[in-house]
């Protein structure tokens, strides 16, 4: 778990370095968004999320039955980060975003 990192993960940071390769200029980690996108393009108004499959629920119905240590801990901790999802979602299309999520399958 002390190993898990919040921002700079591999795959973002891949991503981030395609991303200026190209000439597109961005924002990474701003705080004045709902839930701190990973990457902001302004001028696309476009929001980029790269979440981890399992903390973020991808193929949810598959691996929710494979849990088992502590599953009265991860289940209902892993729908509440799903819900979260959904609702910054929301959130962010109010405002006029488009909003991408990106699971970190590396």
């Amino acid at each position: 778990m002390a190993k898990i990192k919040a921002k700079n993960s591999l795959p973002e940071l891949k991503l981030c370095q395609a991303l200026w390769a190209r000439n597109v200029r961005f924002r990474i980690h701003p705080k004045n968004f709902p839930g701190r996108p990973d990457v902001v393009i302004n001028k696309y108004r476009l929001v980029i999320f790269v979440d981890g499959d399992f903390w973020h629920g991808y193929k949810w119905d598959e691996k929710k039955s494979v849990i088992k240590t502590n599953a009265g801990f991860w289940i209902p901790k892993i729908e509440r980060n799903m819900q979260r999802d959904r609702h910054v979602n929301q959130q962010l299309k109010a405002k006029g975003y488009t909003v991408m999520r990106f699971g970190d399958i590396m």
